[in-house]
């Protein structure tokens, strides 16, 4: 059996060498762009004073989700400054707001496309379903190879990741919008851009949302796990708790990423309800 055996491996190591060597300052342009970007997030939220930046989130919190969400945000944002995790749930947050807004830039046009056109839907749909059920762990290896280590992989990684559903959503939401609305758009001879922005993309918004929504959870997870290459944030902290066997300090930095991750959850959740409402 070792004779017939197919060195897939040996393939896309080659597919990989090429890439570095004919791509390398494509690759070299585009970390330096992601760094610079994830920095400047990070640099702007560190400035805000902690209890400024509590504040403005709480309020922010209750106008949109309730206040229930906004008492859990004093609370746990509390909690996490008084266990000394602060510093380091601003790196995680940053991290996940950068990865997300790369995220929201590809895979809304994407989703779009896929929604329209038949073909497309043909070829993506299953790279969508490679890049959902392949371990989250074999995403690390290539964003190493191409970006060395550091935060930039690990944004790198936790794209790839998180976007299957905010392409999967999209597209549904588009297709999901009633065929008379449609109708009604072209017989009013609205162009078919008019269409998209004026009626297709505003009746899709609450099933977009969901899409950002979880690809925010799978976002925020992949980077937790992007903390084996250097990635930073709460990740590391839970990274040196098992590499310590440190429970109290394991559990801290898991509490932490619980805390923001329910506060992320609850806030775009909130902003889809009030999306289907409106």
């Amino acid at each position: 059996m070792d004779s017939i055996r197919i060195p897939i491996g040996d393939y896309v190591e080659t597919v990989v060498d090429f890439l570095l060597a004919h791509f390398g300052f494509f690759f070299n342009w585009l970390d330096s762009v992601v760094f610079s970007t994830v920095m400047a997030v990070e640099g702007a939220l560190a400035a805000i004073p902690f209890l400024v930046f509590v504040l403005v989130v709480a309020a922010g919190a209750w106008k949109l989700a309730g206040r229930g969400v906004a008492l859990f945000t004093l609370i746990g944002f509390f909690l996490v400054q008084n266990m000394g995790l602060w510093d380091h749930a601003v790196q995680t947050l940053a991290l996940v707001l950068t990865a997300e807004m790369i995220t929201l830039v590809l895979g809304l046009p994407l989703g779009i496309l896929v929604a329209k056109r038949s073909s497309v839907d043909q070829v993506v749909r299953p790279v969508l379903d490679f890049m959902q059920t392949m371990p989250a762990f074999v995403y690390l290896i290539p964003a190493v190879m191409f970006f060395s280590l550091g935060r930039v992989p690990g944004i790198m990684a936790t794209i790839i990741f998180s976007m299957p559903p905010m392409i999967r959503l999209t597209a549904l939401g588009i297709k999901q919008v009633p065929e008379d609305l449609v109708e009604a758009g072209h017989a009013f001879g609205v162009t078919p851009s008019q269409l998209l922005f004026k009626v297709e993309l505003p009746h899709a918004l609450p099933t977009i949302m969901a899409g950002i929504n979880q690809s925010i959870m799978l976002g925020l997870s992949m980077v937790v796990i992007a903390a084996m290459i250097g990635a930073g944030g709460l990740g590391s902290m839970v990274l040196r708790g098992v590499q310590r066997v440190d429970v109290g300090m394991g559990f801290e930095s898991g509490l932490a990423v619980v805390i923001l991750a329910i506060f992320l959850d609850r806030l775009t959740q909130s902003l889809g309800v009030r999306k289907t409402k409106a």
